[in-house]
């Protein structure tokens, strides 16, 4: 069946046990930005109340296409995670400083370095899934799978 968007009023018949959900191997990827949204992060013992973007990375890999959600946060404690995301998507150069234009992320690519996340859910299951863990500057050569050389 050909994917497609649901109305409201729409009949839905795939049960939860038929939810696929790829995990990728740890290693580096290239992704796209598939979409982009404003936020606030409202403030934590780490990092006081700002402005958040929070992304929405798709990767096609052979395992599946594995859709990971990353939030970048305005505040100048994370000012290095901003450089970094904008200097993968080609934005930013090394050494130059950058206004950053958000108008022109979605769609953009780059490469991250993927890693597996372990965690517990509500119910007390022991749960992975797959977060970003570092931005590659974009003059950094082709993005392999993990276990290839």
């Amino acid at each position: 069946m050909e994917e497609r968007e649901l109305g409201w009023e729409d009949i839905i018949s795939k049960d939860a046990d038929e939810y696929e959900y790829a995990l990728l191997p740890e290693g580096d990827y290239n992704f796209t930005v598939e979409s982009f949204e404003r936020g606030r992060h409202p403030g934590s013992e780490k990092l006081p109340a700002c402005n958040k973007a929070i992304l929405t990375l798709r990767i096609d890999a052979p395992e599946g296409t594995v859709k990971i959600p990353h939030n970048l946060f305005l505040h100048s404690k994370t000012e290095g995670m901003l450089s970094a995301f904008f200097s993968s998507i080609g934005q930013k150069k090394k050494g130059e400083p950058l206004k950053m234009n958000w108008g022109a992320v979605t769609g953009a690519t780059g490469k991250a370095k993927v890693s597996i996340h372990h965690y517990k859910n509500k119910n007390g299951e022991d749960r992975q899934s797959n977060q970003i863990k570092k931005f590659h500057p974009k003059e950094s050569g082709p993005a392999f799978k993990a276990g290839e050389f």
